[in-house]
């Protein structure tokens, strides 16, 4: 998805990076800064504010209905991002259990009795690119 994205506009990842643009105003006395009404937005806001807007759409084309659930709650590309992540990657503790369980899986595979040679080149495919992914 990372490619994708990357593929479609280098800006976009920073969305997912950085959060979405906010157009903001300054107060004077004392300095305090405020978001824009939509009407005080020019060209250049309204042009970074639609990238959040094309993160979003192009992250939920691309989930199944279950995904979609998990984020739907999710108000900007960076929180449906992290969201994902989570939930496929895991947390730190998460993710390291599960590299250590595949790789004991890859270190005692053996061909079972009624199983083919393609079978087992699978199985051990399927490890191999789980452990790749995390």
């Amino acid at each position: 998805m990372h490619d994708f994205i990357m593929a479609e506009d280098s800006e976009l990842w920073d969305v997912i990076c950085d959060g979405p643009f906010i157009p903001m105003n300054t107060i004077s006395e004392p300095a305090v800064t405020v978001p824009k009404t939509r009407k005080e937005y020019n060209d250049v806001g309204r042009k970074d504010i639609e990238k959040n807007f094309r993160v979003k759409k192009i992250l939920v084309c691309g989930i199944g209905p279950d995904e979609y659930n998990r984020i739907s709650v999710c108000q900007s590309a960076k929180e449906i991002w992290e969201a994902l992540l989570i939930a496929h990657e895991g947390k730190t503790q998460v993710k390291q259990s599960k590299i250590d369980m595949l790789t004991t899986e890859y270190e005692i595979i053996k061909m079972k009795d009624d199983e083919y040679i393609q079978d087992m080149h699978t199985r051990f495919t399927s490890i191999i690119n789980k452990l790749h992914s995390l």
